[in-house]
Formats: C-alpha cells, structure tokens, sequence
C-alpha cells in the first residue's frame, strides 16, 4: 500500500444541478395536460407536463437521449425553482378548471423519465375561495 506523503488541504465536492436556462427551455418546451374539478367547495386535479428532450435538440449541448432525460427528472424533482414553477402551472391550469379563485393548495409533484421524454405529474388540491 502506497503511503501519502503530501495532502491537500481541500477537500472538494462536484454539485450537478440543473442550469436557469435550462429550466426555462424545459418549461418552455412542455406539453401540458390538466384533468380536475370541483366539487362542492373542494377541489382535485393533476396536470401533466410532457417535454420530449428531442424537441429541444437545437437548444441543447447533452444528448437528448435517455440517459439525460433520467437525469433531468432525477434533478428536477429536487431542484426548488423547478418545484415553484410546477407549483403555479399546476395552480393556474387548476383555476382554469374550476372557474373560480382557489385557496390553500396543496401539491404533490413527481418527476421520472421515458426514454427521451420527462413526464411531470403534478396534483394539486385546494378550496374555493370564499369571498
């Protein structure tokens, strides 16, 4: 066994997280689908956001392939300006579908990856909000 004889005097760390850029380009490039209603004063819906990493191929320098499209939803589901941003596209697209103003929501989000394509589940359930 090799013996050191000299040590640094830093210990470092790589961080991987997703780019600014790149969260507005996959926001940017997402299919979304909102399904949800109101019933009662309570509402319940999920909205799904697809991005298909080969739609952003002119903008990218990863290979929009599998393997980056893992990655990405591993990253995103932990990244908190991706979080807030699903946060108010699910919030919008669910005052879309109840037709009125919502109160105290509550998000579940999930992230994963199919082959190329990032799939974002997003649900969302709240109150109408009572003037």
């Amino acid at each position: 066994m090799a013996m050191a004889r000299r040590v640094s005097l830093f210990e470092r760390t790589v961080t991987i997280r997703l780019a600014p850029i790149a969260v507005d380009l996959l926001h940017q490039a997402a299919r979304v689908l909102h399904e949800g209603s109101l019933e009662g004063n309570a509402y319940a819906g999920s909205t799904m956001m697809t991005v298909d990493l080969a739609t952003t191929r002119h903008a990218i320098s990863d290979p929009p392939d599998a393997s980056t499209a893992q990655r990405v939803a591993l990253l995103y589901a932990s990244d908190e300006r991706c979080r807030a941003h699903a946060r108010r596209v699910a919030l919008a697209e669910a005052k879309r579908a109840a037709g009125c103003e919502l109160s105290a929501p509550k998000f579940d989000i999930e992230s994963s990856a199919r082959g190329a394509e990032l799939y974002l589940s997003l649900n969302v359930e709240a109150a109408r909000r009572i003037p």
